[in-house]
């Protein structure tokens, strides 16, 4: 490797790494770019219809759905756009949970689902269910671990679709239980009377939780709770 034409094939190669991971650096980048170009330009015309409806004054029961569905939307792209750009916080919360779910209760949702689904569901492997329940309520130095009650509902959702608990039905489970606890706490319906978090966001959430990695559960976290918190 002293020879000159193995000198030049270095020096070659070094040129074209650097060059590759520049260019490639920079691809990425004007990708991105573009992307979030795109998403402003959404958001800014949802904002433009939303407020257009509003000036407008429609008063009829369509009007009103229009306008629902757009401030709906919009919410959804600025929820987008903040996880794009790693700014999600877990925000504009309801405070603590005025309705305490315990293993107890819990156990017996579990066990009023035996009669939908057959075979091994809602048949407990070990102690994860109970813990996934117990969890949501620790404390340290004092201070609750997870204070909201938006925050207790989408980390028992986290827990127990993870602790892999039963031989089958983690998920679906998991799910029937955070709507529970949603709807005890009125958080389930907005004021209107629709649901905060349509059955289809639910089912998605649900299979986000279970094929994601440890490392990505704060992320989940905070999207969950940006779905059922007051802004939603």
């Amino acid at each position: 490797m002293k020879s000159k034409r193995d000198t030049q094939f270095r020096q070659w190669a070094t040129r074209l790494l650097r060059e590759h991971l520049v260019q490639g650096d920079t691809i990425n980048q004007q990708r991105l770019e573009e992307q979030t170009q795109k998403l402003t330009e959404m958001q800014q015309a949802v904002e433009l219809l939303s407020r257009t409806l509003e000036q407008q004054q429609l008063v009829n029961d369509l009007g009103k759905g229009v306008l629902r569905e757009i401030t709906d939307y919009a919410y959804a792209l600025n929820l987008l756009d903040r996880y794009v750009h790693g700014t999600l916080r877990i925000e504009k919360t309801s405070g603590k949970a005025e309705f305490v779910l315990d293993y107890e209760q819990a156990y017996e949702i579990n066990q009023s689902m035996k009669n939908d689904f057959a075979g091994l569901f809602g048949i407990e492997k070990d102690h994860g269910f109970k813990s996934a329940i117990g969890t949501i309520y620790q404390t340290f130095d004092g201070k609750e671990l997870y204070p909201s009650a938006e925050e207790k509902a989408a980390n028992r959702l986290y827990f127990i679709v993870k602790n892999h608990a039963f031989s089958d039905g983690n998920k679906r489970i998991a799910a029937a239980i955070f709507i529970y606890f949603l709807n005890a706490n009125n958080m389930l319906y907005r004021a209107d009377g629709s649901k905060r978090l349509a059955d289809n966001t639910l089912v998605a959430l649900t299979l986000l939780i279970a094929e994601s990695k440890p490392e990505e559960k704060d992320t989940i976290v905070k999207v969950v709770v940006n779905l059922i918190n007051r802004c939603n």
